[in-house]
C-alpha cells in the first residue's frame, strides 16, 4: 500500500493497465508530451510513445468519434475529455452510437470505450469549467457511470471501466485531485460496478452522495457527533449501474434520508434516489427526504463556494432530518 492522490491513482491504473494489455490505449488533448492539463497522463507518452498515447486535434467530436471506431476494431481505448463541460459537442456520437452498439447489433460488437473527464467545481473555473452533467448520461441507456471519491476507489473503479465490455464515463472529482490522499493498493486492483461503499456507520441518517460530496458529507456527519446525531454516509461510487439495494438497505435502518450532490437540483441525480425511497422504502421513512445541492442557474465564478453544498449547509440538513418525524 503505498499513499497517493487521487490524480496519481488515475494515472497509476491507466500505466498498469498499459502494460498489462497492449490494446489499451490513451487518447485525448495534450494527453501526450504535456501529461494532461491535470497531469493525469503524465509520464505515459514517455513509457508506451505516440502509438498508444495520442495527442489529438482540439475537437471533442474527432476525439470520441475516434474512440468508438478502435473500440469497434478490438481496442480498449481510453479518451480523455479535458473539461466535462466541453463534452456536448460529442453528445450525439456518445448517446445515439456508443451507448447503442451492443444493443443494435443483437451483442455481435460491443464498443468498450471509457470516456474520462474532469468535473465539477472547486477550482474557480466559472461557468464553462464547472459543470456536473452526471444526470445526462445516467438516462441514457447503454451508458455506465462513475464517480470516484478517493484514491483507491479511482484505480480500482477505472481499472474495471478499462476492461468492462461496455462504454463507461469516468466522472473525476478534479476538486479533489491533489487534496485527497490515501492508500492504494499496489498492482491490479478493480472495484466492481454498481456496489456502493458505506464510509461511515449510522443509526439515524443515511446520507447519500459521491464524488467531490464525500468528503463534505463526511465533515458535516463528524460535526454532529456532538449532538448525538450518528449519520451514515453511502458513497454510490457507481451511479449506473446504481447499488440500490444498498441505499434501501441503509434507509431501513435509519428511516431517514438527506440526499448530496455539487448538480442543479431539478432532474438531478438525487431525484432518481428520492423517487426509489418513494416507491420501495416509503414505510421506513420517517421523515421526508431532503436533498442538498447546486442550484439552478449556471455555475457561478465569484459565488462559487455559495453555490456548492457546503459542510454546513449539510449538516443543518442532516440535524433538521433527525429532528422530524
Amino acid at each position: 500500500m503505498t499513499e497517493i492522490t487521487l490524480v496519481q491513482a488515475v494515472n497509476q491504473a491507466l500505466a498498469e493497465a498499459m502494460r498489462a494489455d497492449p490494446d489499451v490505449l490513451v487518447l485525448g488533448e495534450d494527453v501526450g508530451v504535456n501529461g494532461g492539463v491535470f497531469r493525469a497522463t503524465e509520464g505515459l507518452f514517455k513509457e508506451f510513445g505516440a502509438d498508444r498515447v495520442v495527442d489529438t486535434p482540439l475537437s471533442e467530436t474527432g476525439i470520441v468519434g475516434a474512440a468508438i471506431g478502435m473500440a469497434l476494431y478490438g481496442l480498449k481505448p481510453v479518451a480523455e475529455i479535458q473539461f466535462v463541460d466541453f463534452i456536448y459537442p460529442a453528445f450525439d456520437q456518445i448517446v445515439s452510437e456508443l451507448a447503442k452498439f451492443r444493443y443494435r447489433s443483437g451483442g455481435q460488437y460491443p464498443c468498450p470505450v471509457v470516456l474520462r473527464s474532469p468535473y465539477g467545481g472547486g477550482i474557480k473555473g466559472g461557468l464553462y469549467h464547472s459543470q456536473s452533467p452526471e444526470a445526462y448520461f445516467a438516462h441514457t441507456s447503454g451508458l455506465k457511470v462513475v464517480v470516484p471519491s478517493n484514491p483507491a476507489d479511482a484505480k480500482g473503479l477505472l481499472t474495471t471501466a478499462i476492461f468492462d465490455p461496455d462504454p463507461v464515463i469516468f466522472l473525476e472529482p478534479k476538486r479533489i485531485y491533489r487534496s485527497v490522499t490515501g492508500e492504494v493498493p499496489a498492482g491490479e486492483h478493480r472495484v466492481p460496478l454498481g456496489v456502493a461503499a458505506t464510509v461511515r456507520p449510522g443509526t439515524d441518517v443515511s446520507v447519500f452522495a459521491y464524488g467531490a460530496m464525500i468528503p463534505t458529507v463526511l465533515e458535516a456527519a463528524a460535526s454532529l457527533e456532538g449532538e448525538g446525531v450518528r449519520t451514515e454516509v453511502i458513497d454510490l461510487r457507481s451511479l449506473v449501474p446504481l447499488d440500490e439495494e444498498a441505499i434501501l438497505a441503509s434507509v431501513r435502518k435509519t428511516g431517514r434520508a438527506v440526499i448530496v450532490h455539487e448538480a442543479p437540483r431539478f432532474v438531478g441525480f438525487g431525484a432518481e434516489i428520492a423517487a426509489i425511497l418513494a416507491e420501495k422504502a416509503l414505510y421506513s421513512l420517517k421523515a421526508p427526504v431532503k436533498r442538498i445541492t447546486g442550484f439552478d442557474t449556471p455555475f457561478p465564478y465569484a459565488l462559487e463556494n455559495l453555490y456548492l453544498p457546503s459542510p454546513a449547509r449539510v449538516a443543518g440538513a442532516i440535524r433538521d432530518t433527525a429532528k422530524e418525524g
